[in-house]
This record gives structure tokens, C-alpha cells and sequence, in this order.
């Protein structure tokens, strides 16, 4: 009995203690946030199997820099293709991009790729992330978590394998972990990555007609099965291929203008 109480008035007792580091701090820098954000992508990087296709390695390089130099970005780019069967990939603040390699079987063509990596790298340039962890940062109890997370503690609050992964960093490096992979973006960001996701694939050289395609293959895949950790954090819907359709002239201008033209380029095999 003693036991049981013991441990939860220990792992309080030790976030309150981190609450003073961050009581009252409602703003963060994009240097603070980045460099939380290269902690936990070189975590994730070094404990995660990496893919040896060559060809899906080199379809993510090519896809991930012409998106990057599309969105005009000086981040610190990177970019890792991690080889396992969850349909996912994000970008962190900062430019720390990942792909799982059960991703590309479903998005079928190098186009739609730079779909799901534009509104993934959309994230990061319109900071996202940034104001996700500031708005943790403010809340009490997630103010508590931010301020002095422990590995005991992020593993208890934690629902998805990579916050588990990352909150043995410890810290405010746990508290990234927490808010970027355990909490979902609101509607008006997800709406507003879709937009700047859809340009950015079409300046890269992309069709971004394929950006509509791509949301009804990614909800095939997920019929009659539970959501993959991609979609249910990106929820796939007639509202968003909506927009997609609305927004598609504004793409097509920045297509025809685009110094290459690469269609969907290669298909995915």
C-alpha cells in the first residue's frame, strides 16, 4: 500500500519542483525550440531501425530537399527514412524530418510523397510546433510535465512508442517529446498545412493535383481498420479534399511557374 502512494507523490513532487523554470513563460525562441527538437530527432535517429532501400532513400532525399529549398527555410535540414510498418511521417521544428517505410507503399507515387512531406514541413515553417509546446508551457499541468518531466513520469503519461522513446532524455527534451508526438495539431493548423503543403509541392516541381488523390488512397488504406497514427493525428475528410479543390488554381499558377516540372514522378515500388 505504502508503495503504491509512494510513487505518484514522487513523480508530483518532482515535476512541481521544475513548475519555478517555467512559471510564467509564455514565449520560446525558434533557437530554444530547435535545438529541443535535434535532441529528440538524434534520440530517435540512434534507437530506430533505418531502412536500406536505396531507392525509397533516395526518393525521401530527393522529395525532402526540393520541399525544404521549395518552402525558403534556412533550417537545419535532415532527413531519415526509418524502416517500419506505421503509415507516418513528420517534421519537427526546426527541419528534423522522418519517414516510415510504411508510408510509401500507400502514397504510391513520388508526387504524393511531396503531398505528405509539404503539410509535414508546413508545420515546422509555420511554427506549429513551436506555439503547441508554448501553449503546453502555459497550461498548469502540462507546465508541470514541461518543466521537470522525469523517465518515470513521461513513460506514465505518454501514448504513442516515440514519447515513450524520448522522455528517457529527461527534461525539457522529454517535454518536447510529450507535446510534439502525444498531442494533436488543432483544425486551423491542419488546414493551414494543407495550404502551404499544396504550394510548396508544386514549387518543388510536383503536380499538386496529386495532393487530393493522395487524402482518398490514405483513407482507402484505412477503411474498415483502426486509423494509423498518421491519420489520426491528420484526419482525412471531405472538408480537407474540399479545400484541396478550392486551393488547386492558386497551386497550378505556382506549378507553371516552377523552374522543374517532375509530374508525380516516380512510382513507388
Amino acid at each position: 500500500m505504502k508503495k503504491n502512494i509512494f510513487i505518484p507523490v514522487v513523480i508530483f513532487s518532482l515535476l512541481f519542483q521544475g513548475c519555478a523554470s517555467v512559471a510564467g513563460k509564455k514565449e520560446i525562441s525558434d533557437n530554444e525550440i530547435n535545438a529541443q527538437a535535434a535532441k529528440a530527432y538524434a534520440e530517435v535517429k540512434a534507437k530506430s531501425k533505418r531502412s536500406t532501400n536505396q531507392e525509397w532513400n533516395d526518393m525521401v532525399q530527393r522529395v525532402a530537399t526540393r520541399i525544404a529549398a521549395a518552402s525558403g527555410e534556412n533550417f537545419q535540414w535532415e532527413y531519415v527514412l526509418i524502416e517500419s510498418p506505421e503509415v507516418n511521417a513528420w517534421c519537427m521544428p526546426g527541419g528534423k524530418i522522418a519517414v516510415y517505410t510504411g508510408l510509401m507503399p500507400v502514397v504510391k507515387t513520388e508526387a504524393a510523397l511531396a503531398a505528405v512531406l509539404g503539410h509535414e514541413v508546413a508545420h515546422a515553417t509555420q511554427r506549429h510546433g513551436k506555439k503547441q509546446y508554448a501553449r503546453a508551457i502555459s497550461e498548469n499541468t502540462l507546465g508541470l510535465i514541461i518543466g521537470g518531466a522525469t523517465i518515470l513520469g513521461g513513460q506514465l503519461l505518454c501514448k504513442t512508442k516515440n514519447c515513450k522513446l524520448l522522455t528517457g532524455l529527461g527534461g525539457a527534451a522529454a517535454g518536447f517529446a510529450i507535446t510534439f508526438f502525444d498531442r494533436k495539431y488543432s483544425r486551423d493548423d491542419e488546414t493551414e498545412a494543407d495550404k502551404f503543403g499544396q504550394i510548396y509541392m508544386a514549387k518543388a516541381g510536383y503536380d499538386p493535383s496529386e495532393s487530393v488523390r493522395l487524402w482518398e488512397r490514405m483513407g482507402a488504406a484505412s477503411a474498415g481498420k483502426a486509423p494509423s497514427e498518421f491519420m489520426s493525428t491528420h484526419p482525412s475528410d471531405e472538408h480537407r479534399r474540399a479545400n484541396l479543390m478550392a486551393w488547386l488554381p492558386d497551386a497550378q499558377r505556382a506549378y507553371a511557374q516552377a523552374p522543374n516540372h517532375y509530374g508525380l514522378g516516380a512510382p513507388i515500388r
